[in-house]
């Protein structure tokens, strides 16, 4: 079936993805992953989480690191455009029967924390504490010098019901895949910020996060992480790439920190601000959608993803697939 045609007038106005909190469970071990090898800035540490941001940010941080005994995502987090956008939120999350609590969290201002319709948490706020610009900042400049976080992609039991309700939210999408046997969406990438996607649902057992991204200088940055990777002892860690997506032509890279947790690194996707953008559509069974060239992605990117804390997990009924490497 088609995607839904974009709510450019949507009842609360989100910016951007912001933020996501994994539970690691050896705090130091997810240190030399984050901050000593891929190259992300330390805010905030104290024995039990570690906050951290990327080179171009100014909010406090995109990803906090938080000791626990289990390794799941405790919750992602969006920006919204002004104070009343919250109190909008929460009405439309209410009128939804989806539940909604006002949260204290460190670093940040008012904040609204609820869940989709499958479980995903989720967070809302407008302010974030505001740190000193470090982007011509050099030296602190390595690993693979991360500017900024870009997206998140969730594995989704129905990809389908999934857009319709981020449609709701103001997601715009870009480009979709469509399983022709079946007429159905397979996997979709939606945006708020104007670039190929903010969130991503891929077709599979869900909910699930299956990466958080970030966005990087050029591809030699990628080139050099994979330099360091694998004489740093890290070189396990390296799941898929590089290669170029035929979907976002993204130039790509996906790693597994210690826990498990995939994190794209990310250059050289298009702008999408035109709200009329119309979306591309791609076929399932064509072999450059995933990966317009590069090694074909390994099963475990398709099976394997973070549990969402408090949210429990279905197989898709849609069992159409891509190509998958040996």
């Amino acid at each position: 079936m088609p995607v839904p045609a974009p709510n450019l007038y949507p009842d609360f106005n989100i910016v951007r993805l912001s933020h996501v909190e994994y539970r690691v469970t050896n705090l130091a071990r997810s240190r030399a992953f984050y901050v000593d090898t891929l190259g992300l800035q330390v805010t905030h540490e104290d024995r039990e989480r570690i906050y951290l941001r990327a080179l171009e940010e100014r909010g406090h941080h995109c990803i906090v690191l938080v000791k626990s005994d289990t390794a799941d995502v405790g919750v992602l987090g969006f920006k919204l455009y002004d104070e009343p956008d919250l109190e909008k939120a929460e009405n439309w999350f209410k009128a939804k029967g989806l539940p909604t609590e006002w949260v204290e969290r460190p670093h940040m201002g008012k904040t609204l924390r609820t869940r989709d319709p499958w479980g995903i948490p989720l967070e809302f706020y407008v302010r974030m504490e505001r740190l000193t610009p470090i982007h011509q900042e050099y030296t602190r400049y390595h690993g693979v010098r991360p500017l900024r976080i870009d997206h998140f992609n969730m594995f989704s039991s129905d990809v389908d019901a999934s857009v319709a309700f981020y449609t709701e939210m103001g997601f715009r999408t870009t480009e979709y895949t469509e399983d022709a046997e079946s007429g159905r969406v397979w996997a979709a990438w939606m945006h708020r910020k104007g670039g190929v996607h903010d969130v991503a649902f891929t077709n599979g057992t869900g909910p699930r996060l299956h990466h958080s991204a970030f966005w990087v200088p050029t591809p030699l940055a990628i080139i050099d992480l994979l330099d360091l990777m694998s004489t740093t002892g890290w070189v396990s860690n390296i799941e898929r790439g590089p290669g170029r997506h035929g979907i976002s032509n993204a130039f790509f890279l996906y790693v597994r920190d210690p826990d498990g947790h995939r994190i794209e690194i990310y250059c050289s996707d298009y702008q999408t601000c035109d709200p009329d953008l119309e979306p591309i559509k791609w076929d399932l069974k064509d072999p450059q959608r995933q990966t317009l060239w590069g090694a074909p992605a390994p099963r475990s990117w398709f099976e394997q993803g973070s549990a969402f804390e408090g949210a429990e997990s279905r197989e898709s009924d849609l069992k159409a697939q891509p190509i998958i490497a040996p």
